[in-house]
């Protein structure tokens, strides 16, 4: 495709229009820069709306670097230090969208997402922003200037920054386009894995567990020693809740996870006192005051045996210390992109600056959100990766 005449020309094109894409349009916009956002999908900010339940869990407020996985975990800080969940938080009051804060620090919109949505696209408005739907890319070239081809004809442009995100929820359009760029241009790419995900289980455990589908109980889940202490829910197909979509982050085909049942609880001292206080209390009935009356019945008839307190040896709380502060399950798998809110891996962060989002090596070509190497915990990190890394790159390109 040549540049020509034919062509329009833009000073940036964005190729993804959700969080980060419209972020950083907007922010260039704002800077006088002419700016077209290309999707290939008939709707923009897809994962905005559905997110939250609805409502969008758009940030948090307790964001640091811990929080994300990173092959260089010291990638993230320039972006997040200049452009903070309080600068989000100050675009949202100043929009008016009333919005509330849940557990740890989890803020989400009083209303509905869309109040999210509308705010970027009045950002761009306001910033003379052209965004085209249904527009997927079918020929590139990077070079000076960037070449592209889409329904409306070829484009050219200056700065071209690449937000197609990850290939979670792939029902809302999501693909691999970046990373396959990035491939083809020679960058590297960490092989992606959903993340933020349902784990799957099978066999005799999952024959064991399946009919407690639907309850939910608070425990710490581990693996490969990162530990998360919230709810864990049993499905008709493993577990998930949020310490097990958290946990699932860092799981990978063979790895176990270890999961304690009883995360407040000096379970071996606790049982001691009571076989002196309630010598009678049966194992069961204990457990089902921690752990639901089902769960407990299943666990005695499956990992531990039902007794009178009074009866205990060492090495039954040893036992019972075992299967609930020590339960380890071996995963068969995850359920996949279809329902994974993110996607591990990507493009390699050493190939782009943290200031600027840039590819180090291909002037004017930018990553930014979910399509790179960086993935937030659950809890509104991921967002305000989008809104950090969208902002840093809108101000240079």
């Amino acid at each position: 495709m040549n540049h020509s005449p034919m062509a329009r020309h833009f000073d940036v094109v964005i190729i993804g229009a959700g969080a980060s894409g419209l972020m950083c349009a907007a922010v260039a916009g704002a800077r006088g820069r002419r700016v077209l956002v290309l999707d290939h999908a008939n709707k923009v900010g897809k994962k905005i709306l559905m997110s939250g339940g609805g409502r969008c869990n758009f940030t948090n407020r307790h964001v640091g670097p811990d929080n994300y996985l990173c092959r260089n975990p010291h990638f993230v800080k320039s972006a997040l230090s200049r452009y903070t969940p309080a600068d989000f938080i100050a675009l949202v009051e100043r929009h008016g969208i009333a919005y509330h804060e849940r557990s740890h620090g989890q803020l989400f919109c009083d209303h509905s997402a869309k109040d999210i949505l509308r705010m970027l696209l009045d950002e761009c408005r306001a910033g003379g922003v052209r965004i085209e739907t249904r527009s997927p890319v079918s020929d590139l070239r990077i070079g000076e200037p960037h070449q592209l081809f889409c329904p409306q004809g070829p484009v050219s442009c200056e700065s071209l920054v690449i937000a197609t995100g990850g290939c979670s929820i792939p029902t809302l359009g999501a693909t691999d386009f970046g990373m396959a760029l990035a491939r083809s241009l020679g960058m590297t790419v960490h092989p992606p894995r959903p993340a933020l995900v349902p784990l799957t289980l099978s066999g005799r455990t999952l024959e064991r567990v399946r009919d407690l589908s639907g309850i939910a109980l608070e425990a710490r889940v581990t693996v490969a020693g990162h530990g998360f202490k919230e709810n864990l829910l049993f499905t008709h197909r493993g577990l998930s809740g949020p310490a097990v979509l958290q946990a699932s982050s860092y799981w990978e085909p063979g790895l176990p996870v270890e999961i304690d049942l009883l995360p407040e609880l000096d379970l071996a001292a606790h049982l001691q006192r009571l076989r002196r206080e309630r010598p009678k209390m049966a194992l069961k009935t204990w457990l089902g005051q921690h752990l639901t009356r089902r769960v407990a019945q299943r666990w005695c008839e499956c990992w531990v045996e039902d007794k009178p307190l009074e009866q205990l040896t060492t090495g039954d709380i040893e036992a019972v210390e075992a299967a609930c502060k020590r339960w380890t399950v071996w995963p068969s798998g995850t359920e996949g992109y279809r329902t994974a809110e993110v996607t591990v891996g990507g493009v390699d962060t050493e190939a782009l600056s943290s200031k600027t989002m840039a590819c180090r090596d291909r002037p004017g070509l930018y990553f930014i959100g979910e399509v790179m190497d960086v993935t937030g915990h659950l809890g509104g990190y991921n967002f305000q990766w989008a809104w950090s890394s969208g902002h840093a790159a809108g101000q240079c390109v």
